[in-house]
């Protein structure tokens, strides 16, 4: 089963064909690249709870064990496999970086068939002690697995597959979860036979789990000269400060953490929720679990749907605000619910209340989805490939402090005297709190929402040749100026922020100048209007593009009143020169918006005399179909403004 060059080779073509011949994420399924690795992660999901649902089913219900009551089990054995994500998180990010990922894989799946064996003798003896021992070692071998999971994807998908192979895996992640729920429960009740069957399905799952990790192709080690440190307290400090040097990157690990504590919170409180509130039996609890899981998927999937194939970190707004709607919701959908006898799902279903508190939850999962994947696909894409998986080792330990964090205060909570509808709607306001606090701390998140709105429901908006924008890199993006909002339909074309050389006054808007101003716009003035203004906006310009960022200019100096391309004004001159003199030839992307003259958000000005009357036209009204062309690169050093208004010009007559 080893590959063969042939099969390696056809892996790199995939990975280097362009992402538009692939209609959708499940095109990925069909790929060298993606598929192994996609089952191998979706085997070893599944298997870790089948065997640990399987394992709690038993100690609560079957076997009689003084020193484990039932109704400590759950907690024993969450707590014992959440264990090895504090201690050894750091060292398996070292070893991700440091060696192949592949091998990394096939390591990890030898490791879960040892334990599956040493769990099959325990499920045929009712070992206890044993189980509870591989439950520790089944958490060492997701601690192993989660950063080569991760590390892997931004190595063998390309930008725009980023979101839709998270996606994928998230979506993945939470069926297969349910799945192994589901067959846990049910195997371990057959009678006789439910312990055989429970240890033959897990060493069978563990068994296909390393199959499919053979077809993995190649990664190669992004760090293979680290030195291990073998001190997890003093490396996990250090993972901590690697995540902290890149501020985007370390509040994207704390917003992931926060969803898991979130989710934490309703996850542990379902069997409770659905007895105690709702008065459903254990099959509702479990119908709980698939609205929560389904809707998870689903938010994944429509990650790639939303995003246009690439990293939308402007969705990630969108689902916190989801979560906080729904978590809310969810308390008042409860209140009028009258006391019964325990119901099943036939006649959960029955009561119309019901619905609301199914389509709540639903929709909370769902938002969780489209909040995660674009966070960790923005970690993948930012962090530094030599150390990117000790950056996710990182966010596994936070993970994993942030549910032990949830655990402590829904109980103190519960304890305190509320009910578990009030410990929801205060999750609820508190995501909604945390949330603002985190998109004014990196206001990238928020503006990128603002720019996704206006793009998906004020104009209908089409970018081509976007793959010109650098995805790495300092470049000066030059583009007509048709309206006031030119700039946030150029945010939302790019997977990366820019930065703006903007007119002064529109920093005095209501509403666009407070966005800009979070932005970090550059404001410039004219030369003998404010000196001082003209010389701080170049002096800003020069130091954006030394570090290495993206930065924009409207060169005509105003937008276009007749919806005709005005001459260039000699300022992208000065820019570029400053640039040649810090030893920069940074390449000139042409723009060219389409179709904008005459929305909502252009202007007309009307002349008569010296009178001038400003018009803001409704012509075409909402959903107008516009777009952004962006042309080839053009050097610094060829670059003038008649070139550069030629280039613009040719993409607006090409469109």
């Amino acid at each position: 089963m080893n590959s063969t060059p042939a099969s390696e080779a056809t892996a790199v073509t995939e990975l280097h064909s362009h992402p538009d011949s692939h209609p959708n994420q499940f095109a990925l399924l069909g790929q060298r690249r993606f598929a192994p690795f996609f089952w191998t992660q979706f085997a070893g999901a599944g298997n870790d709870n089948l065997f640990k649902f399987a394992f709690t089913v038993m100690v609560t219900y079957q076997l009689s064990v003084s020193w484990l009551p039932p109704s400590m089990a759950g907690l024993v054995i969450g707590a014992l496999f959440t264990l090895p994500y504090l201690l050894f998180s750091a060292t398996s990010g070292q070893l991700t970086d440091k060696w192949d990922k592949t091998r990394m894989f096939r390591l990890v799946k030898n490791l879960e068939i040892v334990i599956m064996l040493i769990a099959a003798w325990g499920f045929v003896q009712a070992n206890v002690p044993v189980l509870l021992l591989c439950v520790f070692l089944m958490g060492l071998h997701s601690t192993l697995f989660g950063p080569v999971k991760f590390a892997y994807l931004p190595q063998v998908l390309n930008d725009r597959e980023l979101t839709g192979g998270n996606g994928m895996v998230e979506m993945g992640t939470f069926v297969a979860i349910l799945l192994g729920q589901v067959a846990g429960g049910l195997l371990i009740a057959v009678p006789q036979v439910g312990h055989m069957q429970v240890a033959m399905a897990c060493v069978a799952i563990a068994v296909v789990g390393r199959i499919c990790a053979q077809f993995i192709p190649h990664a190669p080690a992004t760090d293979p000269g680290l030195v291990i440190n073998w001190n997890p307290f003093t490396e996990t400090w250090r993972n901590l400060q690697l995540a902290r040097q890149q501020p985007v990157v370390f509040r994207s690990l704390l917003g992931i953490s926060w969803m898991w504590f979130f989710g934490a919170v309703f996850l542990s409180q379902f069997p409770s929720f659905a007895k105690e509130v709702l008065h459903g039996d254990e099959h509702v609890a479990s119908l709980l679990l698939v609205i929560f899981s389904v809707g998870i998927g689903i938010g994944s999937l429509l990650c790639e749907v939303f995003s246009r194939r690439q990293v939308e970190i402007g969705l990630v707004p969108l689902g916190a605000i989801g979560m906080s709607v729904f978590a809310i919701d969810l308390y008042f959908a409860t209140r009028a619910l009258p006391a019964s006898e325990l119901m099943g799902v036939g006649a959960f279903f029955a009561q119309t209340k019901h619905w609301r508190v199914m389509f709540d939850l639903g929709m909370l999962a769902l938002s969780a989805g489209i909040y995660s994947v674009p966070m960790y696909a923005l970690i993948q894409m930012r962090s530094q490939p030599t150390h990117r998986a000790r950056i996710i080792a990182a966010n596994n330990i936070l993970n994993a402090l942030f549910m032990i964090a949830s655990a402590v205060l829904a109980g103190a909570l519960l304890a305190a005297g509320c009910s578990i509808p009030q410990v929801f709607l205060i999750t609820g306001i508190a995501n909604a709190i945390v949330a603002l606090y985190v998109f004014l701390l990196v206001p990238e998140y928020l503006l990128r929402f603002v720019a996704w709105v206006i793009t998906h429901f004020v104009y209908r908006f089409k970018v081509r040749g976007d793959e010109h924008i650098p995805r790495d890199g300092a470049a000066v993006l030059v583009c007509n100026h048709v309206s006031f909002v030119d700039a946030i339909l150029l945010m939302a074309a790019s997977p990366r922020p820019i930065h703006f050389v903007m007119d002064h006054r529109i920093f005095q808007a209501p509403v666009l100048g407070w966005l800009f101003k979070l932005a970090k716009a550059i404001p410039i003035a004219p030369h003998k209007e404010d000196p001082a203004t003209y010389e701080a906006a170049f002096a800003r310009a020069a130091e954006v593009l030394r570090e290495g960022d993206l930065l924009a200019i409207f060169p005509e100096g105003g937008i276009t009143f007749d919806g005709q391309l005005q001459p260039f004004k000699g300022g992208i001159m000065k820019i570029l020169e400053r640039a040649r003199d810090d030893g920069l030839n940074v390449p000139v992307i042409p723009m060219a918006l389409t179709n904008l003259w005459g929305s909502y958000f252009s202007r007309i000005e009307v002349r008569a005399g010296k009178n001038v009357a400003m018009v803001k036209p409704l012509r075409r009204g909402l959903f107008n179909r516009v777009g952004l062309e962006a042309g080839m690169p053009v050097s610094a050093f060829e670059a003038t403004p008649g070139l550069l208004q030629q280039r613009v010009a040719d993409l607006l007559h090409k469109s």
